[in-house]
């Protein structure tokens, strides 16, 4: 990735499932923004703001519901 993403916020577009497979959020950067495959421990619903907290490579990044981000 050319922009360090941890610490980004976004909004979940495609929920993720957990273990049980990837979501797709929306992160804005640079007065942009851009679609990142997203993997949580736990389900995230469409429309959760979230926080980045790991860049898994390959346009992948690990997220964590953003306290209150509902």
């Amino acid at each position: 990735m050319d922009v360090e993403v941890v610490g980004s916020t976004g909004v979940v577009i495609v929920a993720t499932r957990g273990a049980a497979g990837a979501g797709e959020v929306l992160l804005r950067q640079s007065g942009g923004s851009q679609t990142y495959l997203a993997r949580s421990e736990e389900p995230i619903e469409k429309g959760t703001t979230v926080l980045v907290i790991g860049n898994l490579g390959g346009r992948t990044v690990s997220v964590i519901p953003l306290s209150g981000g509902n």
